[in-house]
């Protein structure tokens, strides 16, 4: 039944309509039962009554089609009246069903939500309903209510339905709403995540826009750790640059404690992610929040290539002041810094610490050497003396594993990262696996 709802944001009287001609005639002949069940039957009252309105039920609906909106609204407004009379004589569980579906036909007949409402629930109620039926009725019924801003009754329905794979995919969205909109945030987010495992059980997709909303309500409710978790869902599942840029923002944005050193690392996977090539109106400020915590005295050869980078993309004009003078600062450095690399390699291996190896594994880090960078933080690691920079050893060998293809060694030492810098190392772990997974 998906795409019955996609339109779910449309005004309430509209969206009523739909859904209630969205299911057409709903069979209400006895479910089949088996030999020793007792026969379900209408009740002597019903049938005393119901067959004088049937027939007015089917020449008003014989009309559908060939009328205009209006007449067919007024034809069916002639039947509230009569609808009402029958209903003392409801009686049996199939009573109930058939005349919950001529509430729900009459009521979309005429536009009367509150009528459509009490027959989708007199139907539910009947027990009666066709196994195949009881799904698309209830997220009708869910979705009314939604509308109608019944959201007590909305999450009422609509809960169960979660573990359903087959769930129109604009269900759990109006579940999760219901709960935010009865300032129930968690409540929401944990009905999203019933509906996705639900989803990933059967091997159907996960609209990207559970995720969305996910983080949206998350946001707006102003749950930190769950924002971070819902991004890095979205960023696991779908996995574009604009979502990389999305989850990145998200993390360094809700840190309250990262240093120009863990901005860096979160810079470093914008760009590895590709996050850093969009448009330019959406990386401007990414570009200079990289380059001011690279520092161009200490990493020049990475100033020059994210500096030139942005540039070239048209997030940076070569004409600023701040360009040129990173530019400026870091261009002449890049000779003697280089030529100082072989030298760096051998103080750290001569060092009683692993201080000078963490300083020597930065700086070939910054020029995209991961061997060397991988060989230096395990060193610093090995030699100790590094405990307050531990984290950040751990982030970076990992980014250089990474770069060499050693995805499972990069897993696992992001595993190791505490503190502030979690985030960041779940961040890096996601795209860990979508390299391995050549993404």
């Amino acid at each position: 039944m998906r795409g019955t709802f996609a339109s779910f944001g449309r005004s309430t009287a509209a969206a009523a309509l739909a859904v209630a001609l969205s299911l057409g005639a709903v069979g209400v002949a006895a479910p089949a039962m088996a030999k020793d069940a007792p026969k379900v039957t209408n009740s002597a009252e019903f049938s005393k009554v119901a067959g004088p309105f049937q027939k007015l039920f089917n020449d008003t609906a014989a009309k559908k089609g060939k009328v205009s909106d209006d007449e067919m609204k007024t034809a069916g407004t002639a039947l509230v009246p009569e609808l009402a009379k029958l209903e003392p004589n409801v009686k049996s569980p199939l009573d109930k069903l058939i005349f919950g579906d001529w509430q729900r036909q009459i009521g979309g007949w005429t536009g009367d939500n509150a009528l459509l409402a009490k027959g989708l629930q007199n139907m539910l109620d009947s027990g009666q309903l066709q196994p195949n039926l009881v799904l698309t009725v209830s997220a009708m019924l869910g979705q009314i209510s939604y509308l109608a801003k019944d959201y007590p009754t909305a999450i009422k329905v609509l809960g169960p339905l979660m573990t359903n794979a087959a769930v129109d995919d604009a269900v759990p969205q109006m579940l999760a709403e219901s709960y935010a909109s009865s300032a129930q945030p968690k409540q929401a987010l944990d009905a999203l995540k019933t509906a996705i495992a639900a989803r990933k059980a059967a091997n159907a997709a996960v609209p990207e826009e559970w995720y969305n909303r996910g983080n949206r309500i998350a946001y707006t409710a102003k749950l930190p750790a769950e924002s971070t978790e819902w991004a890095l869902l979205l960023v696991a599942a779908y996995p574009t640059p604009l979502n990389w840029l999305g989850a990145t923002q998200l993390v360094r944005n809700s840190a309250t404690n990262f240093t120009s050193q863990e901005e860096l690392d979160v810079s470093r996977l914008m760009d590895q992610a590709g996050a850093l090539k969009l448009e330019p109106k959406f990386v401007e400020r990414e570009y200079v929040a990289y380059l001011q915590a690279i520092d161009a005295r200490r990493f020049p050869g990475e100033a020059v290539r994210i500096a030139e980078q942005g540039v070239a993309v048209g997030a940076l004009k070569p004409d600023d002041t701040f360009v040129k003078d990173v530019l400026t600062q870091a261009r002449p450095r890049i000779p003697a810094d280089k030529a100082s690399l072989p030298g760096l390699a051998k103080e750290a291996a001569a060092a009683p610490s692993g201080k000078v190896a963490l300083a020597a594994g930065d700086t070939f880090l910054s020029y995209a050497d991961a061997a060397k960078a991988d060989e230096l933080y395990t060193l610093a690691l090995s030699k100790g003396g590094v405990d307050a920079e531990k984290d950040r050893i751990l982030t970076r060998l990992a980014i250089a594993e990474i770069d060499e293809g050693k995805f499972a060694d990069a897993k696992a030492n992001l595993a190791k990262v505490a503190g502030p810098r979690a985030p960041i190392a779940q961040l890096w772990a996601i795209y860990a696996d979508q390299k391995a997974a050549g993404k």
